[in-house]
């Protein structure tokens, strides 16, 4: 690992990076200085205290375990097939799934809607769930790919030669060389499946089936919103995703670092 010995540049590198981390800081001490406003510790009191505040994390947990074993499986398996097995036009395939990168979730979601009715998902966690995972599919395959072809060769050939089939390979050399892109993968899927608010918002009719995105909706009104208490709960909902990042940040790093290295 690149180290800097001397003093200076030491100090310009933090420098650096203490600058480049401002403009992150500012909104983030903005939203939890201002969401004491008015009421103090009485206004995250406020948001404990909508109905049914734990449904809205617990529907939260069901959507975002749902897409992230469902992105796991389909990014591993698709990543192996590209890089280490012979797929008639895999490159084509391959760069066909890419161009879904460019769609934006906005676009989507009159074709999502009439696919969900006409399937009979509408008001389901699937109706949810699976859009969230087409969208991230792409993203998650093109990383995993540069991880997966850093793996050598040789191991998958010395399996084949030990008489492990396609899937044995898999399971017992893919799978537990991958952990740390794991782990990455599900850092990944658990901030955006848990922040999602469009599609729960389309998708979800029911009111028992919120998601923690949907508590700011509590408090705002026709002709003014209670801003202390919509931060509050945004407050809130980001805790999650901030202690995952935090227990997993070394694995996510490692994982990330090393999908983008071919």
């Amino acid at each position: 690992m690149f180290e800097t010995r001397s003093l200076r540049a030491r100090l310009f590198l933090q420098f650096g990076v203490t600058i480049a981390a401002v403009p992150f800081l500012i909104p983030i001490y903005t939203m939890v200085s201002r969401s004491f406003a008015g009421g103090g510790w009485g206004n995250y009191a406020a948001v404990i205290g909508v109905p049914g505040f734990l449904q809205f994390f617990l529907n939260s947990a069901i959507v975002a375990g749902g897409s992230i074993i469902l992105i796991y499986l389909a990014t591993m398996t698709a990543a192996f097939g590209f890089s280490k097995l012979r797929v008639w036009r895999k490159e084509v395939l391959f760069w066909m799934m890419m161009v879904a990168l460019t769609l934006p979730e906005i676009v989507l979601i009159a074709p999502l809607y009439a696919t969900a009715v006409q399937l009979g998902l509408l008001g389901t966690f699937w109706s949810v769930i699976l859009p969230i995972a087409a969208l991230q599919i792409p993203f998650t395959v093109l990383i995993t790919r540069g991880y997966v072809d850093g793996i050598p060769d040789t191991l998958f050939e010395a399996a084949r030669l030990d008489g492990a089939g396609t899937f044995r390979v898999f399971w017992s050399i893919l799978v537990p060389l991958s952990r740390s892109m794991a782990v990455a993968l599900i850092v990944l899927v658990l901030i955006n499946a848990w922040n999602s608010y469009l599609l729960p918002k389309v998708f979800l009719s029911s009111d028992d089936m919120g998601v923690v995105t949907l508590l700011p909706d509590f408090f705002r009104r026709q002709y003014n919103d209670d801003i202390p208490k919509i931060l509050a709960a945004a407050v809130v909902t980001a805790i999650p995703t901030i202690v995952t990042y935090v227990a997993l940040q070394k694995h996510f790093e490692r994982g990330m670092a090393a999908g983008a290295i071919r």
